[in-house]
């Protein structure tokens, strides 16, 4: 049995756990291995997602995954411990709880905030690289406005009010943002002027995320400066205490009051990667050395991945960032050179990352990016950038949790955002009262019922009826669109051509009134008029078609029709469908017992999800082969509208769906491939 160890549950230790998982499954080898992921919390968390949490733009539970969840189904041991030391002779993990045997040891440990030997820092700051971190300052800022409110005295209702973000990088720009876009809405609930509370991002550097480009990084400035922050660049931050801040600029020290400070002014690595690195070649702040397999120098079997890596990439002359991506393609590269040499099958990889770009946003509305293929960069702002850093998280979701992350994530960042904090504005966010869709759940269950009873009652169980209820509409639009031809040409009758062709295509002119009915997006009936043109514009792969049955004057609601004719759909129900009665025959009874079912299901508001689903699928057929009346079209959009949550109001969702939800997530293959969402 070969065992592998990863020490950290970060970006970079899930990652490459996960890798290795699928790497060795897929090489059949995984009954040969043994794969343990180690970590003191049982929890990944999105650091990078923090400060959302801190300001209270999304909840609590938005940043973090549960391990058991992300490794279901998987042949890897989650083991909750604190790693105190690595014995290299004896190839052993030593934890608080216990001590793990490893052929190979992938250390991917993360990153810890340093303070530089600043006095005060560790003890009177708080610090944002944790989950705990993230909701003790959040409680800390609520606190300090709540206090602030009842405190009569205005110099320490000042104090209180008054927040300190030391740094300017990634996490200082964002968190301050991020407080300051939420400064306001505090400012209303407490009752408290806006021009009481000082937001100060202090750091000696020369501007705000040097990394990025001079012009966007100005952006963030002048941001910062329109959101109400003091930026002071050039100042160091030389002590801290309870209920201050020493800050040393132009060689002057000055002490001012400050009821919060938080540190983001920089990052080393874990303790026990810290101490393994005494043991190893390593580099500062105890980022380890390794060679262009991502091996420690000193140990062939111990890889060293994400934040905790030393190496520089030949021509380059930084090492790699300590950035998510460096954690996602250095996990890639370990797990794959560590498989190779299990199965003593394939290449060893050197690590050549191509980085894509960096970004960071100011709150929930606005960003900077720098970003696109690895030797191709240009610069994003405001929306798109916010667009992108969305749309990368989504990326990551997927290669970590899958759907029920994605659907987590877009629930907390989109359909439910606080205060309209994001960079749609709050647009897409949830506030209609669910009861509100009962009325138009249950009438939309009914009409499909009626339409199913209908059709039973005109004998769609008996005989072929599709020839009619296809070829007359098709003979209806086709009709209406020659004679306007026909009339642009010279052409002065068509009215009586347009009723022999319908009629030859049904079989008879009375039948052709009733081929389509009515929700089904019936559009057939015999020709009175020429009928109006209004759009018939075709794209090559599809038409679209809207007309009206009449002249424009005298034309109603219930006049004007809308298709989109696809050829590829066309050729389908010609060869397909209308080929032999027994195929219409089983079609006919599919459609009305899809028909029955949807209604039924509406009505009592049970599957509603899978129910308005198909209703809005049959509308689409009947769109693309019938055609649809515009006084019957609301079905399309009330399917839509009904399609998420809609039973769970006054409906049997309420009652069955939880139960099958709690069953179903347990299941193994569902589990592994998370199709579930909490």
């Amino acid at each position: 049995m070969t065992n592998i160890v990863v020490i950290g549950a970060g970006y970079a230790g899930v990652l490459a756990t996960k890798k290795l998982e699928k790497k060795l499954r897929k090489k059949g080898i995984k009954e040969q291995t043994n794969i343990t992921i180690i970590d003191k919390h049982p929890y990944h968390t999105m650091l990078t997602e923090l400060h959302e949490v801190a300001a209270c733009r999304v909840s609590e539970e938005s940043v973090k995954m549960n391990l058991d969840q992300i490794f279901a189904g998987r042949k890897v041991n989650v083991v909750l411990d604190t790693i105190t030391k690595v014995n290299f002779e004896g190839q052993k993990v030593i934890g608080e709880n216990g001590e793990y045997d490893y052929d190979y040891l992938v250390l991917a440990a993360g990153s810890k905030p340093t303070f530089f030997g600043v006095e005060g820092a560790e003890e009177y700051s708080y610090t944002l690289w944790s989950y705990d971190d993230a909701v003790k300052l959040r409680d800390r800022i609520h606190d300090c406005f709540r206090m602030a409110a009842d405190e009569p005295n205005e110099e320490k209702r000042r104090e209180l009010l008054t927040f300190y973000v030391v740094g300017a990088g990634f996490t200082g720009v964002e968190m301050i943002g991020e407080l300051a876009e939420y400064v306001p809405v505090l400012c209303k609930r407490f009752n408290i002027k806006r021009e009481e509370v000082k937001l100060v991002d202090v750091d000696g550097l020369p501007r705000p995320v040097p990394v990025l480009p001079e012009k966007l990084s100005n952006k963030v400035e002048k941001r910062l400066k329109k959101m109400g922050v003091e930026l002071m660049m050039g100042a160091c931050v030389v002590g801290v205490g309870k209920n201050f801040i020493k800050i040393k600029e132009n060689d002057e020290e000055v002490k001012l009051p400050a009821g919060t400070i938080v540190w983001t002014a920089g990052i080393e690595s874990a303790q026990i990667t810290s101490d393994i690195s005494k043991e190893v070649k390593s580099a500062g702040r105890g980022r380890i050395e390794v060679d262009s397999y991502l091996r420690s120098l000193d140990h062939e079997n111990v890889y060293v991945i994400g934040d905790n890596m030393y190496y520089t990439v030949p021509g380059e002359k930084n090492p790699v960032p300590q950035m998510v991506e460096n954690a996602e393609h250095s996990s890639t590269t370990a797990a794959n050179n560590i498989v190779v040499s299990i199965t003593k099958k394939g290449e060893m990889k050197e690590y050549k990352p191509k980085f894509h770009g960096i970004m960071v946003c100011v709150g929930g509305r606005y960003g900077t990016a720098r970003g696109g293929m690895a030797n191709h960069q240009m610069n994003f702002a405001s929306f798109f950038a916010m667009f992108a850093k969305h749309f990368i998280n989504i990326i990551y979701f997927i290669q970590v949790m899958g759907w029920t992350k994605v659907f987590s994530y877009l629930k907390h960042e989109i359909f439910t955002i606080r205060n309209n904090r994001s960079f749609l504005g709050g647009h897409f966010s949830n506030r209609t009262p669910s009861f509100l869709s009962v009325p138009l759940r249950v009438w939309l269950g009914a009409v499909w019922v009626f339409e199913a009873v209908m059709k039973i009652i005109e004998g769609w169980f008996t005989k072929p009826m599709l020839t009619g209820f296809f070829g007359g509409a098709n003979s209806w639009y086709d009709s209406i669109i020659k004679s306007a031809a026909d009339a642009v040409s010279g052409a002065t009758s068509v009215v009586s051509q347009a009723v022999d062709s319908v009629a030859s295509a049904t079989g008879a002119a009375a039948d052709t009134a009733d081929a389509v009915a009515g929700a089904t997006g019936a559009v057939t009936e015999t020709v009175k008029s020429a009928g109006t043109v209004l759009v018939n514009w075709d794209f090559g792969l599809f038409r679209t078609i809207f007309v009206s049955g009449k002249e424009l004057a005298h034309s109603t609601l219930g006049d004007y029709a809308f298709k989109i004719d696809i050829p590829f759909v066309n050729w389908i129900v010609e060869n397909m469908i209308l080929s032999n009665d027994g195929m219409q025959l089983f079609m006919q009874i599919v459609i009305v017992l899809l028909e029955l079912a949807v209604g039924l299901a509406l009505i009592g508001g049970l599957f509603t999800f899978p129910a308005s689903g198909v209703s809005v699928v049959l509308q689409l057929m009947f769109l693309t082969t019938t055609g649809l009346y515009l006084n019957g079209i609301w079905m399309l959009f009330a399917g839509i509208a009904l399609l998420i949550g809609s039973g769970y109001t006054l409906g049997l969702d309420y009652y069955v769906g939880p139960f099958l939800k709690k069953h179903w997530k347990n299941v193994k293959w569902v589990r592994r491939w998370y199709l579930y969402n909490d």
